[in-house]
């Protein structure tokens, strides 16, 4: 069956957004329609430029994409589609790691110029925004990671924070319930029933939560039920010891209330 031209340019941008460029796409399309086919019969299928072809197939070559005979003339057969697009997720899994650890160490390295007595405190909007950011802060934790948050958003994140943070940092969790076996590495402090509320059926609301990480920076997470949730940041020492007693305050009334 032969691709509409829609949906052959679909492909072609589909492929496009892997890595291929449009001559790239456009031979290994024709190469899955043609087993062994020659430089001349892909030429024809795919309509790329004769003189762009050898080139376009030496790229191919490369990548892992492309297998050729040692024939003459040589003939040329593709990578099945499942095996062609799983080497050019790794190729760009790869990149996406390389550029990550250059960028960290720039950002790592950064200049902050004097700004005074100025605190910067920065917004962070979208639930998924927030957790990217709040993952990107957690696996940099070194020492401790102290929390207030529902139980409904840990499920979502515990499994990063046990995964990246390391073995020997402090992990102290405040929720509103926890079901299962503490993990060995958190300190477990439960609100008593109603609180924050005072409606003992009323949940922790779920878009509100106070991380604080190696009591050097803190994002707090807030947001109602029908709002996009918004987050705060900061490293600012006041923003981080206001939010550090903030956690001390409802941890002393979690161990008041299990005595």
């Amino acid at each position: 069956m032969v691709e509409s031209p829609e949906t052959l340019a679909g492909t072609i941008e589909s492929l496009k957004s892997l890595g291929l460029t449009k001559y790239e796409a456009l031979v290994y399309i024709a190469l899955l329609q043609a087993e062994g086919a020659s430089a001349s019969e892909i030429h024809e299928i795919s309509t790329v430029p004769r003189a762009s072809v050898y080139p376009v197939l030496d790229r191919l070559v490369q990548k892992n994409l492309v297998t050729v005979s040692h024939t003459t003339p040589r003939r040329f057969n593709a990578a099945p589609p499942g095996e062609g697009i799983d080497r050019m997720l790794r190729y760009i899994e790869g990149d996406a790691e390389r550029a990550r650890t250059a960028l960290m160490e720039i950002y790592q390295n950064r200049i902050c110029p004097e700004r005074g007595s100025q605190e910067l405190i920065w917004t962070i909007n979208g639930e998924e925004t927030i957790e990217s950011r709040l993952a990107d802060l957690i696996a940099g934790t070194e020492r401790s990671l102290d929390i207030v948050s529902s139980s409904t958003f840990l499920g979502r994140i515990l499994p990063v924070i046990l995964s990246r943070i390391p073995g020997d940092a402090a992990i102290r969790i405040i929720t509103d319930r926890w079901e299962g076996e503490t993990p060995g590495s958190v300190e477990l402090f439960l609100l008593p029933p109603g609180f924050p509320t005072h409606t003992p059926h009323r949940n922790f609301p779920e878009t509100a939560g106070v991380f604080i990480i190696d009591q050097k920076s803190a994002l707090v997470m807030m947001g109602g039920e029908d709002a996009t949730p918004t987050a705060l940041y900061s490293e600012s020492p006041g923003f981080v010891h206001f939010f550090t007693r903030y956690w001390e305050f409802i941890a002393n009334i979690c161990q008041k209330a299990r005595q």
